[in-house]
């Protein structure tokens, strides 16, 4: 038999997630992102959820072509726009909208030969000194876009940096308003935070107006799968998110360990006294992180328990004691949740796995191992 570890991806979340997006925004129309293989969920698993938004945003030109092949005919954004001239052909081919965040994207669009002008998203630098042009040099990069009969419709578009956080988004709003204040085209500015935590439409009270956001279009990424942005100050459930990824394997071998006895590589779990531990069919091999320490939240039939030791490359090392005493189940065989849906109904959210681990739950859905099966669920 194959080894028992799988990842199911689960449409009626991302269906759900997607409609809590666009309560949150109402007036706005959704992109749905689909970077990154959509979150490394797989642009193909995906796309039934998430075929109610309003268009698909990605990064590179074979996401693209795939989001085509698979029947959509709606907009689909280039989220970092064209890397080389040639990237343009393929842009009027399939229809594409793409971001121009620097001149020499502009250069590039001055150059390609189009009978079908296209539209393009202009991106302001509005501190978060990633991508984009400077307040200083937004206005001058619009007018020489809307100068091009290349380009078709300008949209403005601009990225927070601290949507998830104290900070907030007021400052850039300021910016960004100020300098685009009379300039014509749509706006797109939330993320899956600002979506979220800076709408009139928040749960979250005692904001003051100028930290909501309109925008024209919303850009929620991490929130249509199910993850909080914001987590640990809310959990995805407090935002009504449901996890669009589970990541179960089975127990494949027990242990009786007693006191002093220790687990895994390094030896950096030292039994307190005799207990029973379980051996799962799951490593960093399979995308489950390394470094998460011994305390990490696991589901063995449903029951919560916690990790043991090292996270070897196919294997890691549960807590079977006090699973045992509840009355419940836990021997070879008996499934283990890493994150996501139990068969029992329990849930294990993805944030609070990555929060042990010290990093967030895009980067363990991104870094799901291609040797992990792939189902997809209703």
């Amino acid at each position: 038999m194959p080894r028992p570890i799988q990842a199911t991806i689960h449409t009626a979340a991302l269906r759900h997630n997607l409609a809590r997006a666009r309560r949150a925004a109402p007036d706005a129309r959704v992109w749905a992102i689909v970077k990154a293989n959509a979150y490394g969920h797989g642009i193909e698993h995906v796309f039934e959820g998430l075929r109610a938004a309003d268009g698909f945003a990605l990064l590179d030109l074979d996401e693209a072509q795939r989001v085509r092949s698979l029947g959509w005919r709606g907009p689909i954004l280039l989220l970092e726009g064209a890397f080389e001239l040639r990237d343009l052909e393929l842009c009027s081919r399939l229809d594409l909208w793409h971001t121009v965040h620097c001149d020499e994207q502009i250069d590039m669009l001055a150059t390609h030969k189009t009978k079908v002008p296209q539209r393009v998203f202009l991106k302001m630098n509005s501190g978060m000194n990633r991508l984009g042009f400077t307040p200083q040099r937004y206005r001058a990069a619009w007018t020489r876009l809307n100068a091009l009969p290349q380009v078709d419709e300008i949209s403005l578009m601009t990225h927070f940096s601290d949507a998830d956080g104290a900070r907030g988004v007021k400052e850039q709003m300021a910016v960004f308003a100020e300098v685009t204040r009379d300039l014509p085209g749509e706006r797109s500015l939330s993320n899956s935070a600002a979506t979220l935590r800076h709408t009139p439409a928040s749960p979250a009270q005692g904001r003051p107006h100028e930290s909501y956001v309109a925008s024209d279009w919303v850009r929620p990424g991490i929130a249509i799968y199910g993850s909080s942005p914001d987590f640990p100050q809310h959990s995805a459930a407090d935002w009504d998110l449901q996890p669009s990824m589970t990541l179960t394997s089975k127990i494949i071998a027990t242990q009786s360990i007693d006191t002093g006895a220790t687990v895994g590589y390094g030896s950096l779990f030292v039994a307190e006294g005799p207990m029973q531990l379980g051996v799962v069919a799951c490593g960093y091999a399979d995308g489950y992180p390394r470094v998460c320490p011994t305390g990490t939240p696991v589901l063995v039939g449903g029951v919560r328990t916690r990790t043991l030791g090292r996270v070897s490359m196919d294997m890691l090392a549960v807590d079977l004691s006090g699973v045992l005493a509840s009355g419940a189940q836990a021997g070879v065989g008996s499934e283990v949740t890493l994150w996501g849906h139990a068969a029992n109904g329990a849930v294990l959210g993805i944030d609070e796995v990555a929060h042990a681990a010290g990093t967030v739950g895009y980067e363990l859905m991104c870094a799901l191992a291609k040797r992990v099966p792939v189902m997809v669920a209703p």
